[in-house]
C-alpha cells in the first residue's frame, strides 16, 4: 500500500456542487481532500476483503452471546425495558443493510479492528460515488494509468442488497430519516434513496422529529401514512432511552439498521471480541475498565457510547524513579 501525491482537479468544488456533494467542507475545515491517494495491490485488496468478512462473522457471534445473557445486556448498557425488543430483532432475523468496519493497517502486517460503526455509518456517498468521479477524471487527464480501478464496490452491493430486501422481505416502500441541520447525514440519506430507487424500491424522506404516533401505536409520516420500513441515521443508544422507546416493540416497523445492531455498534464489543477470540491477528487487546488486565505502557480509553472519537483519551504509563531511594543509595 502506497500513499501517492497527486494534483487536485482544479474544478472539483464545482463538480461537488454539480453532484450534490454539499459537505465537502465541514466546520470550516476541508473534509474532502484529493491531493493524495492510496495505491493497493490486488493481494492487499483481497486481504482486506477476507479480513472484513471474518470480522463481521465474529461480531455476529458476539450478538448471539450478548442476546442470551442478562449480565452482558447490562454490561453493554442496553436499557432493561428494551431487552425484549432488542432480542426479538435478533431472534426474528431482522435484516441489516450495511456496516462500516474501521481498521488500522500499514499494508504489511495484519489489519487491526478499531471499531464497528454498525448502526449509523456514513462516508458512503464520497467513498462510493464521488471518488469514482475523481478516478474517471484523473484517468481522462492522464494522471492515472488506463485500467486503474476503485477497489470498493459499495454502490453495486448497496443496490444488490436493496433488491434482496425488496424480493425477500417485501420492502416496497422505504421511509428514510435523519436529524435536521445535518448536511452530511442528509447527503447520505439522499444517496441511499438513489440506490434504493435503482433497486425499484419507492422511498419517502422525513426528518425524525416529523415522525408521529398513530392511534394504534404505529409510527406515521406527515401524510399520516403508516411507516412499515424505516432507515434511520439516528443511533439506537438514543432511541432506546427516549420517551417513545416504550412504543418501539409494538410499532410494527422493520428498522434499518435493526435493533440488534445496538450491540455491535457499542464500544463494549471490543473487549468481548478479545475475550471470545483471544490473540486473534485482526484484534487489538481490549478490556473493560473494571476487569483485570495486564499492564500496558500505552492505551486508549473509550466510553461505551461515543461519536466521532469524542471523549477518547490516549494514555501513557509514566515510570517514575524514587528520589528518596536514589538519595539513600548516594549516601551509602
Amino acid at each position: 500500500m502506497e500513499r501517492v501525491s497527486i494534483t487536485e482537479r482544479p474544478d472539483w468544488r464545482d463538480k461537488a456542487t454539480e453532484y450534490g456533494f454539499n459537505f465537502h467542507t465541514m466546520y470550516g475545515e476541508p473534509y474532502w481532500c484529493e491531493d493524495a491517494y492510496y495505491k493497493l495491490t490486488l493481494a492487499q485488496v483481497e486481504k482486506l476483503e477476507d479480513v472484513t468478512a471474518e470480522l463481521h462473522q465474529m461480531c455476529l457471534k458476539v450478538v448471539e452471546r450478548v442476546i442470551a445473557s442478562d449480565e452482558l445486556m447490562t454490561k453493554f448498557r442496553i436499557p432493561k425495558h428494551t431487552w425484549g425488543f432488542v432480542r426479538q430483532s435478533w431472534q426474528t432475523q431482522q435484516p441489516s443493510l450495511y456496516s462500516r468496519l474501521d481498521l488500522a493497517w500499514d499494508g504489511i502486517g495484519e489489519p487491526k479492528l478499531l471499531e464497528n460503526n454498525a448502526d449509523t455509518p456514513t462516508s458512503l456517498y464520497e467513498a462510493a460515488f464521488f471518488q469514482w468521479i475523481w478516478l474517471e477524471d484523473q484517468i481522462n487527464a492522464g494522471n492515472l494509468p488506463e485500467g486503474s480501478d476503485q477497489f470498493n464496490s459499495l454502490q453495486e452491493k448497496l443496490i444488490e442488497r436493496f433488491a434482496e430486501l425488496r424480493e425477500q422481505y417485501g420492502f416496497q416502500l422505504l421511509h428514510l430519516t435523519c436529524c435536521r441541520d445535518t448536511v452530511e447525514d442528509r447527503g447520505t440519506i439522499q444517496y441511499l434513496q438513489d440506490c434504493a430507487a435503482e433497486a425499484e424500491i419507492a422511498t419517502e424522506f422525513l426528518y425524525i422529529d416529523d415522525i408521529g404516533l398513530g392511534e394504534k401505536g404505529q409510527f406515521t409520516d406527515l401524510q399520516d401514512q403508516v411507516i412499515a420500513n424505516l432507515f434511520k441515521l439516528y443511533p439506537w443508544e438514543f432511541m432506546l432511552r427516549e420517551m417513545f422507546s416504550t412504543k418501539l416493540e409494538d410499532a410494527g416497523v422493520r428498522w434499518l439498521e435493526p435493533a440488534w445492531k445496538s450491540i455491535i455498534s457499542n464500544k463494549a464489543l471490543l473487549p468481548l471480541l478479545w475475550e471470545m477470540f483471544p490473540d486473534h491477528p485482526n484484534l487489538l487487546p481490549a478490556y473493560f475498565a473494571e476487569d483485570e488486565h495486564p499492564p500496558m505502557d500505552k492505551y486508549v480509553v473509550k466510553p461505551i457510547f461515543s461519536r466521532e472519537g469524542r471523549t477518547y483519551r490516549l494514555l501513557k504509563t509514566v515510570k517514575r524513579s524514587n528520589p528518596w531511594k536514589a538519595r539513600m543509595a548516594k549516601r551509602v
